[in-house]
């Protein structure tokens, strides 16, 4: 851990007083808190200060719900997957126990929007610094779903953060400017009915540590557990992120075992040195997502057209295109990897319950290869079968009537017309999903919009026959 120079809170406060701006704030108004838990240092601390303060209440003062939800989202770090799942699991059983208001939930993303759908399915690269997709699917719209149900339900909530000033300028500067004078609170910037409270604004970073390590946790953990996975991974954490305000989880995080925003995962590395070495599938498959980052191979692996059949030249040079999602053939080597490396750890680690892909993100990514990519070979229940060495059960009637001995025709007969197979597969999908309508006018401006597709080479494009759609 690091040895800080920042003021200590309790330089100014002492921890009664932070213990009674805690019980004033939660006893000001009728609007629930939702506390958001990552299981690193700051949120366990924010956590920690709530629950002690909230248990000197008297019980009939301390009826208020308090949320406590933390963010999986479902490609998390396995130790901290573990760590969140047991935590959770010992709040509402201590809680319940002692009558306090506590409960808590993970949010996760709906499958459809999960990194594996994204990225195997609908062949998005792998997130990058300018291009972090995954951020708002699988982080801010779980959590903005949960906050605004309780919303809904509630009317106003209060969203209590374990977030820090001395973070950086950029945090005490957006901090500062949503406070509401005359209160503790603040407003949030994506809810008009919810507030936000951050007990450990204050804090430094040896405050937190110091508070941990001098105070038990009272829901069962070992706050010396938490230290010591720190020290292992070398790592700082990753907040739960509610908005796009919070910022990148840095170059050294607890977060997703995917990331390939940081250029180097220190966090699995010190995780595999320290003994942890079932999770080298893991660092390899990040690896090679990041990988194909690299400017000089983006084109081995990914398309020359965007998802929307366009092309995009670059602004500065139009003799290069800037490149689209990944080519199905990569989506499939990396589904292949991700299957192995699910079986190899099930074999090592058969008490670890950390999937790495779920049955419903395979049924998803199997629906958007056949419906929107050509895959009329069905690839994905053969790659399953190939690797795991069993089926799952797959549906058999929404895959529609060709297959693969009808795309070996059709590509003969492509060539023979000198048509791309892929705009013909495209017009024909486009004619059986307007099958069984009623109104079948729709079918007039799906096939309108394959043609509207450009279906030229990437050779013929940059001879100067396209436009810059820049």
């Amino acid at each position: 851990m690091q040895v800080s120079k920042e003021r200590s809170v309790f330089n100014d406060r002492s921890l009664a007083q932070i213990y009674e701006e805690i019980k004033d704030v939660y006893q000001s108004d009728n609007r629930p808190w939702i506390v958001g838990y990552s299981g690193g240092k700051d949120s366990t601390a924010a956590l920690q200060l709530i629950w002690y303060a909230l248990s000197s209440l008297p019980r009939e003062r301390r009826i208020k719900p308090v949320y406590v939800i933390a963010s999986d989202t479902l490609v998390e770090t396995p130790v901290i997957v573990d760590r969140i799942t047991a935590t959770l699991g010992k709040i509402n059983e201590i809680s319940t126990r002692n009558g306090l208001p506590f409960s808590g939930t993970k949010v996760q993303p709906r499958f459809s929007e999960s990194f594996w759908v994204n990225l195997i399915g609908k062949g998005y690269p792998a997130p990058q610094q300018q291009f972090r997709w995954c951020t708002d699917r699988m982080k801010i719209r779980p959590a903005d779903r949960f906050i605004t149900q309780k919303v809904s339900e509630h009317g106003e909530v209060v969203v209590v953060l374990g977030v820090r000033k001395s973070e950086s300028m950029t945090r005490a500067q957006v901090m500062s400017l949503h406070e509401i004078k005359g209160t503790m609170l603040s407003r949030h910037t994506r809810f008009s009915g919810a507030f936000v409270y951050t007990p450990i604004r204050d804090f430094s970073l040896d405050d937190v540590w110091s508070y941990l390590l001098q105070n038990p946790c009272p829901w069962g953990d070992n706050n010396r557990d938490l230290v010591a996975l720190y020290r292992t991974a070398n790592s700082g954490e990753c907040p739960l992120v509610v908005d796009d305000t919070t910022p990148s989880c840095g170059n050294s995080r607890f977060g997703c075992w995917v990331c390939t925003v940081v250029r180097q995962d220190k966090t699995m590395e010190a995780l595999i040195d320290s003994g942890e070495e079932w999770m080298e599938p893991l660092l390899e498959i990040r690896n090679l997502l990041a990988s194909t980052q690299d400017p000089s191979v983006k084109r081995l692996y990914r398309e020359y057209k965007l998802r929307s059949g366009s092309v995009l030249l670059h602004r500065s040079d139009s003799r290069r295109v800037v490149p689209g999602p990944y080519k199905l053939e990569f989506c499939k080597e990396v589904l292949r990897r991700v299957l192995k490396a699910d079986s190899q750890i099930s074999a090592t680690k058969p008490d670890l319950d950390f999937p790495l892909i779920r049955d419903e993100e395979l049924h998803e990514i199997r629906r958007i290869w056949r419906t929107e990519r050509g895959d009329w070979q069905d690839s994905l229940p053969r790659i399953y079968n190939e690797v795991v060495g069993s089926d799952l059960r797959w549906v058999d009637d929404d895959i529609g009537p060709f297959g693969e001995m009808e795309l070996v025709i059709l590509e003969k007969i492509c060539r023979e017309g000198n048509l791309p197979t892929s705009l013909v597969i495209k017009l024909i999908d486009a004619e059986l999903s307007s099958q069984g309508m009623s109104r079948r006018s729709s079918v007039f401006a799906r096939i309108d919009k394959v043609l509207r597709e450009e279906w030229r080479s990437e050779e013929d494009i940059l001879n100067g026959k396209a436009v810059s759609l820049d």
